[in-house]
């Protein structure tokens, strides 16, 4: 399927349309055989095309931006699920990367006030470069803004009005180990969460709380493995009610929902 992919993009085509593709001149054929050498060595097939399909977009993405999932699709969902019938609601995407939470929710939910939080410099220039496509293409613009989630001076001015706070926030474990081309390519700040993987969950948690009206929802991307471990974490915080945990279309934990206490 990479191989096909990789044709279709040096021949301009899709998947699909390779099949009335007749003949692949000298200068597409060299192109694709060096796409095909990136791919072996593991260099991510979303870096080599430039694009990154999530939910009804396609994204913009390359070095220095985590790759968005197709599980991370079901977490936007969930959102849009809780949003459904409010009228201008208040969202904010906590390590927006690529912003495909935030991008797909304003794309999906028209008239939904988004912010996008993202710490990397090099990942934050993603954000605004996708956000700036989206607008051109006539989706409600996004706020972009450089900050860290732990911070406690973080978006102050939206202190208790916030509907919904949602991350795909970094959680991999110091210890794991990850397939090359993660370890390779995706920026560390997406990836690592300290000894357990729940030290930026910890901080995410404090700013959640402080940004949502009381009975507004937090949802959190997570590990494997962290789907009784994140669950507890947040209900030992104590500003949370309605833990939930929520698995994948392959039946994995994937993301920890709860609701702000009054």
């Amino acid at each position: 399927m990479d191989a096909e992919l990789l044709l279709g993009h040096v021949l301009g085509l899709s998947r699909a349309g390779l099949i009335t593709a007749d003949d692949v001149d000298d200068g597409a054929a060299r192109r694709f055989t060096a796409l095909v050498d990136q791919r072996a060595d593991r260099v991510p097939l979303q870096h080599l095309t430039g694009r990154a399909p999530f939910r009804q977009l396609e994204l913009a993405v390359g070095p220095g931006v985590f790759v968005p999932r197709p599980e991370t699709e079901l977490l936007a969902g969930w959102v849009l699920e809780r949003l459904s019938g409010l009228e201008g609601p208040v969202v904010v995407d906590l390590g927006a990367g690529s912003g495909a939470l935030a991008l797909s929710i304003a794309h999906e939910h028209p008239g939904a006030r988004v912010t996008a939080v993202e710490r990397d410099p090099g990942a934050i220039e993603w954000t605004r470069h996708n956000a700036g496509l989206r607008a051109a293409a006539g989706d409600t613009p996004l706020e972009v803004v450089s900050g860290d989630m732990t911070d406690p001076g973080l978006l102050r001015d939206l202190d208790g009005i916030v509907d919904v706070v949602v991350s795909n926030p970094p959680y991999v474990p110091d210890d794991a180990r990850v397939p090359q081309e993660v370890a390779d390519h995706d920026p560390p700040l997406a990836l690592w969460g300290g000894p357990d993987g729940l030290d930026v969950v910890r901080g995410l948690l404090v700013t959640a709380a402080r940004l949502l009206v009381p009975g507004g929802w937090l949802g959190i991307e997570h590990a494997d493995q962290q789907g009784e471990s994140l669950p507890a974490l947040v209900r030992a915080h104590g500003g949370f009610t309605d833990v939930a945990d929520h698995r994948d279309l392959a039946g994995r934990p994937r993301f920890t929902t709860a609701r702000r206490a009054s």
